[in-house]
């Protein structure tokens, strides 16, 4: 299985420009911060957004070209979809939204509710079959939804944001049915997201778009240790900066300079992990090789420990304990020193 995409689109002040090319070896998630265009992939990919230019192509046959007049609709181009907000028929009961869809490609009334029946027992809510989707929980409606789009069989699967409207209470058990399914499944899989645990949760390989484009490509393992934009280093939870580098020292765009274990050249990213940041009141003495001024800024927990923005020549995310919190007065805010090792800096080109 394959989908091909040349997505040309202008939607307001959106103008979306991405490719994409995958299988089904991985389980891809497109990610990005909201009005980057995901949703608008969805819908181009689907046949539901119109595109300007470029091309949609499934298994090799075109279903979208401009140029050559092409445009199969989105019924006729074997896709499940499942939407953020389920989309299901307000007059059907669940067992009949799971049916519509082998009903619309030529099954028989019978052998549709069967395979029905059977999907909504394989999502766990075969106690629902014959409610209609007000009489449903939101967890239970997006299951329904999942169990519509797998039911006929698809060839490329697309999840948009598939629980971004699901309660928190629903969303662990939810999130480990999807991953279980998608495994399972045998086409074509892209999820989009933009919660970093749901793409580390479902997915193998991230695309990550920004204002319409793709920045980064790539195993999920590489994306998230190296990122190549602030937007993913702050979805991975790093600290990313960049400047040009001469042996073991990367001069940035401020004037600020890094020392680093490594010895590159060129434009070069510096990754540094918020915990391997130290902040003190003074000036500190000792091993550190990149010591910088700032003043405390931002404070928020992150579980049992507190993160603090270092504004200054160095712009920083700090990690630290509550008892460093306390002891610094750092909610008070003021002037801080930053300090890093030069072994904790991960170097790679840009």
């Amino acid at each position: 299985m394959r989908l091909t995409a040349s997505i040309g689109v202008t939607l307001g002040d959106l103008k979306l420009d991405a490719e994409l090319d995958l299988d089904d070896t991985a389980v891809v998630a497109l990610v990005g911060p909201n009005g980057a265009g995901k949703t608008t992939v969805v819908g181009a990919v689907a046949g539901l957004v119109p595109l300007e230019r470029g091309h949609v192509t499934i298994n090799g046959t075109p279903v979208d070209d401009p140029v050559a007049g092409i445009h199969v609709p989105p019924e006729r181009r074997n896709l499940g979809v499942v939407f953020q907000e389920h989309r299901l028929f307000p007059n059907l009961t669940a067992v009949e939204n799971v049916a519509f869809g082998l009903r619309a490609t030529g099954s028989s009334k019978a052998s549709a509710r069967a395979i029905a029946s059977e999907w909504l027992e394989r999502v766990g809510i075969s106690d629902v079959a014959g409610l209609r989707p007000s009489q449903l929980s939101g967890g239970q409606a997006q299951r329904v939804a999942l169990a519509r789009a797998l039911a006929i069989e698809p060839d490329v699967l697309l999840l948009d944001e598939p629980l971004a409207a699901v309660d928190a209470a629903a969303r662990t058990e939810l999130r480990h049915l999807l991953r279980a399914e998608l495994r399972r499944y045998p086409g074509v899989r892209l999820v989009i997201t933009h919660d970093p645990v749901e793409a580390a949760t479902l997915a193998d390989h991230l695309i990550v778009l920004e204002d319409g484009r793709i920045t980064q490509d790539g195993p999920l393992a590489e994306v998230t240790a190296r990122p190549r934009s602030p937007w993913v280093a702050s979805m991975v939870g790093l600290n990313l900066l960049s400047g040009a580098a001469v042996g073991g020292a990367i001069t940035l765009d401020t004037g600020a300079v890094i020392t680093t274990a490594t010895q590159d050249r060129g434009p070069t990213f510096a990754a540094i992990r918020p915990n391997a940041v130290s902040l003190h009141r003074r000036q500190p003495e000792g091993s550190p090789r990149n010591v910088w001024p700032g003043e405390a800024g931002e404070l928020y927990l992150a579980g049992d420990r507190a993160r603090v923005r270092v504004d200054g020549p160095m712009t920083l995310i700090a990690e630290v304990t509550a008892a460093a919190v306390a002891e610094l007065h750092l909610a008070d805010g003021g002037p801080v020193w930053a300090s890093v090792k030069a072994t904790d800096i991960d170097t790679y080109p840009i």
